[in-house]
């Protein structure tokens, strides 16, 4: 059986490769993207990779991951901070949720040590750069295959 996982990103990370390279690295989201197909065609998941600069049209998509999707990666960027919405709807999407950013957000400003999204993730995974976009998948390809067989 093949999972569906919605990878979604949030404000400012369609700047990556040039929004502050000292703390996100140079790879572009195309390049994360591009490095998550990959990894996902071996662990035999399909994936949807999008991002908004828009925090309705994030919600909306989580609202709608119930119905098509099986798990979803999130990196919400400033709304991971900020955002009850986006945590209102992952609670309602009844389906896993891992947390990611490039950066370590522990290691950051105080306000970036919160998150919203924590609260709704089966886990988080920080401070690697764009693989742990790569960790996220193989930690839901293991979750998704214990859900089958549970």
């Amino acid at each position: 059986m093949t999972f569906r996982v919605l990878v979604l990103n949030g404000p400012n990370l369609n700047m990556l490769g040039t929004r502050e390279p000292d703390l996100y690295g140079r790879e572009t989201l195309a390049d994360i993207e591009k490095s998550c197909a990959a990894r996902a065609k071996v662990l035999a998941l399909e994936i949807e990779f999008r991002q908004s600069n828009a925090e309705g049209e994030i919600v909306q998509w989580i609202q709608g991951a119930r119905d098509s999707f099986d798990g979803i990666i999130l990196n919400a960027g400033a709304y991971t901070h900020t955002s009850i919405a986006i945590l209102d709807a992952l609670n309602l999407s009844d389906v896993p949720v891992i947390e990611v950013h490039l950066s370590n957000i522990f290691q950051r400003e105080p306000f970036r040590q919160e998150s919203f999204v924590s609260r709704a993730a089966e886990g988080v995974i920080c401070g690697f750069g764009g693989h742990g976009y790569q960790l996220a998948l193989e930690a839901m390809a293991q979750l998704l295959s214990a859900g089958e067989t549970a």
